[in-house]
């Protein structure tokens, strides 16, 4: 049997997941805004930047790897698995757009991070827990950040689509620390945040803020 086939699944913590943002992260840059939401409790961070080159989208990667890799967060890449695969990042996440999740399970093998995006319940009957890891399920609020982004599900959409998925789940859309403790009450095992801390005049404490906002919906 080969390598592949006896690799294990990576093991992850989806608590507060960072998806950065090149324009509200401004002149810092996305790495700066990212080291220092590490330090006040990112748990996982997606480079997303629809935008960019793979040229640049690889020296994003490397930028944000040199400075999550310290303190052992993942660094999962958003569609590109090319990019991922470029820079051996730990994983992929994929819209209803993006590459099929089993062709990219098959080029990254068992052991990187696949997550699925998860709109309503036709998507979330169909995500298949023998290839993805995760599924980010929203926009639980109406978001910005996302051009074209589907109506809001709000909390009790989230919480229905929660019971189809066979994954643990994070929100995503409009989530800051006000509304953090009540996603995970919906059933979320984290949060995924974009200008709540990339938009931040202190990204480590509005990282802490949310951490501690998590903790606080769990214990409900």
């Amino acid at each position: 049997m080969g390598a592949e086939a006896t690799e294990p699944r990576r093991r992850f913590d989806l608590s507060v997941y960072l998806v950065t943002d090149t324009r509200l992260s401004g002149p810092r840059g996305i790495a700066a805004v990212a080291a220092a939401a590490a330090r006040g409790g990112v748990t996982i961070v997606q480079l997303r930047d629809p935008d960019a080159t793979s040229r640049d989208l690889i020296a994003a990667a490397g930028a944000l790897q040199a400075v999550l890799a310290p303190h052992g967060i993942p660094l999962v890449i958003n569609d590109r698995v090319d990019v991922a695969l470029a820079v051996e990042a730990d994983g992929v996440h994929l819209g209803d757009r993006d590459m099929p999740a089993a062709t990219a399970r098959r080029l990254l093998g068992p052991g990187r991070i696949v997550g699925v995006t998860v709109h309503d319940a036709a998507e979330a009957r169909v995500v298949d827990p023998e290839i993805a890891d995760y599924a980010g399920i929203g926009p639980v609020f109406t978001t910005t950040t996302k051009a074209g982004a589907r109506p809001a599900i709000g909390v009790d959409g989230f919480r229905d689509l929660r019971r189809l998925v066979p994954l643990p789940t994070v929100g995503i859309g409009g989530i800051d620390a006000a509304r953090t403790a009540g996603v995970i009450a919906a059933g979320a095992d984290g949060v995924a945040v974009v200008s709540a801390i990339c938009a931040a005049a202190d990204p480590e404490a509005a990282a802490r803020a949310i951490a501690a906002a998590v903790a606080e919906g769990r214990a409900r």
